[in-house]
C-alpha cells in the first residue's frame, strides 16, 4: 500500500500544515481525524488498514490532512470569535489547497468526505458548505452542534459551520445528489445528535442513510466496521 507525507505552508493557515496520502490512483477520499487529532490517527487507530483492499485496488486514494481543533474549537485561551475565524480558515485550506487540487483525480470531478466522532463533523459541514465538490459524505459517530465550544457568541461564521442550522436555508441542487450516510449506535454518546441531524435533512428531503449499529461503543472498533461498509457505496467504474 502506497504511503506519501506531504507538508507544505498554509497561506490560508499561515502555518505548516502535515498530511498523509495512501493509495497510487483512485477516488479521492478526504478522511479527517477525531477531536484535536493528527494527520497519522487515522492510520495509528486501524481505519487506513480497514480500507486496505480499497486501496491496494486502486479504487481509492485516502487523503488524510492534520485538523487544527487545538486552535479553534477546543482553544480556551482565545477568544470564541477567534475560535470560529481559525476554523474558517482551516475550511478554506481543505477547500482550495487539498479538495480542487485532487477532485479532477476521476471523472467524477468531486471527492469523498469521511471522519469519526469530531471528525464526522468537519466531513459533514464541509460536505454541506461545498456541495458541488462531494459526491459521498461518510459521518461515523459525528457530533453536529459547534455552538458549546462558543460561550454564547454567535454570529454569521458560528451560523454557516453549524449544520443544523444552515441546512434549512441551502437550495444548492447539489445537495440532493450527494450521498450521505450518519453511522452511530444505540451505545453512542452521539446518538441523538445523529438523530437530530437526519430529522433535519428529512425536513428538506434530502435523502440520508441513518445507520444505527447494535450495541456498539463511540469508538474505532465500529469506525473499522463502517469505514469499508461505506466505501462500498461509491461508484467506481
Amino acid at each position: 500500500m502506497k504511503e506519501e507525507y506531504f507538508k507544505w505552508y498554509s497561506p490560508n493557515l499561515n502555518r505548516e500544515i502535515e498530511m498523509l496520502v495512501f493509495g497510487h490512483s483512485g477516488y479521492p477520499v478526504i478522511l479527517f481525524p477525531t477531536s484535536m487529532g493528527s494527520f497519522h490517527e487515522n492510520k495509528d487507530m486501524g481505519l487506513i488498514e480497514s480500507a486496505k483492499w480499497y486501496i491496494e485496488q486502486g479504487l481509492i486514494q485516502i487523503y488524510c490532512p492534520d485538523s487544527i481543533d487545538k486552535d479553534s474549537f477546543y482553544n480556551k485561551n482565545i477568544y470564541p470569535i477567534h475560535r470560529i475565524e481559525n476554523h474558517v480558515r482551516y475550511d478554506k485550506m481543505i477547500c482550495h489547497e487539498i479538495v480542487e487540487k485532487v477532485k479532477n483525480n476521476t471523472a467524477a470531478g468531486k471527492v469523498v468526505v469521511a471522519g469519526a466522532s469530531f471528525g464526522g463533523y468537519h466531513a459533514a459541514n464541509f460536505a454541506f458548505r461545498h456541495p458541488g465538490y462531494v459526491s459521498h459524505m461518510f459521518s461515523m459517530s459525528g457530533a453536529f452542534d459547534i455552538k458549546s465550544f462558543m460561550d454564547g457568541f454567535h454570529n454569521d461564521d458560528v451560523f454557516y459551520n453549524s449544520p443544523e442550522d444552515y441546512l434549512y436555508g441551502l437550495n444548492d441542487p447539489e445537495l440532493w445528489k450527494m450521498d450521505i450516510v450518519l453511522g452511530t449506535s444505540n451505545w453512542d454518546i452521539c446518538l441523538d445528535s445523529n438523530l437530530k441531524l437526519s430529522k433535519v435533512l428529512n425536513e428538506r428531503n434530502i435523502h440520508n442513510w441513518l445507520d444505527i449499529r447494535k450495541d456498539q461503543k463511540h469508538d474505532w472498533p465500529v469506525w473499522k466496521e463502517m469505514f469499508p461498509h461505506y466505501l462500498s457505496r461509491i461508484k467506481f467504474f
